[in-house]
């Protein structure tokens, strides 16, 4: 029998163990989903008791700068599943190359999101004590709906941030030779990890940055 060092003492083979890390990525993945959805309900319900409000903010939102970070996330998601597909056959060097251009392209979207924040620091759209709107009868509800732009991109950047360390641990794994054909379930789990922070952004673009846009 093949030694297999990566394979733990409770699993019979490799593909059990991918299975239930498999299975476990899921479950984490449906609590993530109840996590956002709460914010999604919030944004819902706040939208449609205050639609005018809400829609005045819409030529705040850069809509440029969205569009880029959505092309860069679609763009992260393609490397990553080639990344799976070259760990799946064993390619290291392909592997290895993958990993760091979807690294590259979290750090771009992280970076255009920062130049989006500075932007609103500097128009004193940021909720607190410095907030000011031009349209001084909606200023309350537009901060409302600045704080859920901020909590909701927000939260969604942090989860970039922690995918972009993963990516740089699975990258010095996959240096150090710790994957293969025969294993590669780090690789795998990640890529659903990260397919899913991407397909949040993908409903939170047109939802803060398209519905009500107005030039």
């Amino acid at each position: 029998m093949i030694a297999q060092p990566e394979l733990k003492h409770h699993f019979d083979d490799a593909g059990q163990q991918l299975e239930s890390s498999t299975l476990g990525m899921w479950i984490f993945l449906a609590t993530e989903i109840m996590f956002f959805g709460g914010m999604f309900c919030s944004y819902t319900i706040y939208r449609s008791a205050f639609p005018e409000a809400f829609a005045s903010t819409s030529h705040f939102m850069n809509v440029t700068a969205g569009a880029l970070n959505t092309g860069v996330l679609i763009c992260s998601s393609l490397t990553m599943a080639l990344a799976v597909r070259a760990a799946q056959i064993g390619q290291k060097k392909a592997l290895i190359w993958l990993l760091i251009l979807t690294l590259t392209l979290g750090c771009v979207f992280l970076g255009i999101k920062g130049m989006e924040y500075h932007e609103k620091w500097v128009e004193h759209h940021v909720p607190g004590p410095s907030f000011h709107y031009e349209e001084a009868q909606y200023a309350q509800n537009a901060e409302i709906l600045f704080f859920l732009y901020f909590a909701m991109t927000g939260v969604h950047a942090v989860h970039m941030i922690v995918g972009v360390g993963l990516l740089i641990t699975l990258i010095i794994m996959a240096s150090r030779n710790r994957f293969s054909a025969a294993w590669y379930t780090p690789v795998d789990m990640i890529g659903l990890y990260w397919h899913f922070v991407d397909i949040v952004w993908i409903f939170l673009f047109p939802l803060l940055y398209l519905i009500g846009h107005t030039k």
